[in-house]
């Protein structure tokens, strides 16, 4: 937790495919203060986005969310995190292969492991997927901001062919679910 101005911040950390779609899709969430992409769940400190890429450090690409917990709680980033990608998906996010894009929620505290399985479990039971949900849930032991021209991605590339054929229809899914729970200038 971090403190700011008296208000009590909270973090929670996703991989869900590509950081540049997650990270995009969560920065418009009322209640997300910042939303950081970089590396967790592996054996190499401090890693590259190259060393990341070959699948050999074991590390996933995560985004690191900061919110506010008296407006966004935990259990909506969940539900904003199931509906951002294919939690049916091993080791991929569409065209997007290997074990550094897989479905995986790091939790920060006891909590946030409970309510994680609960929900895993509750989509599971739901019958909404064909296929079992994958998406590893594992403690938070490092996270490792990516490199500078990783973060606000979308945002400063969005003309670009990878952002605009991927990210911006799966941006305007979201929006579209989510429309009630957007920051107000994102609507």
């Amino acid at each position: 937790m971090e403190a700011n101005n008296n208000t009590t911040f909270e973090k929670a950390t996703f991989g869900g495919g590509c950081f540049w779609c997650t990270e995009a899709q969560f920065q418009y969430l009322d209640g997300v203060v910042k939303v950081a992409s970089g590396y967790s769940g592996g054996t190499v400190a401090h890693p590259t986005y190259e060393e990341v890429c070959t699948g050999s450090t074991g590390h996933a690409e995560v985004i690191q969310v900061t919110y506010d917990p008296a407006k966004i709680s935990y259990e909506e980033l969940l539900e904003a995190f199931w509906q951002s990608h294919d939690p049916t998906q091993l080791n991929r996010q569409g065209n997007d292969v290997g074990t550094q894009y897989r479905s995986v929620i790091f939790y920060h505290s006891e909590d946030q492991r409970q309510k994680a399985e609960h929900y895993k479990q509750k989509l599971q039971d739901s019958g909404v997927f064909d296929r079992p949900v994958v998406t590893e849930i594992s403690p938070l032991e490092n996270f490792y901001v990516a490199e500078d021209y990783h973060q606000d991605y979308y945002s400063q590339n969005g003309s670009q062919p990878y952002c605009y054929y991927v990210i911006r229809p799966k941006l305007e899914k979201f929006k579209k679910v989510f429309r009630e729970k957007l920051k107000h200038d994102a609507q």
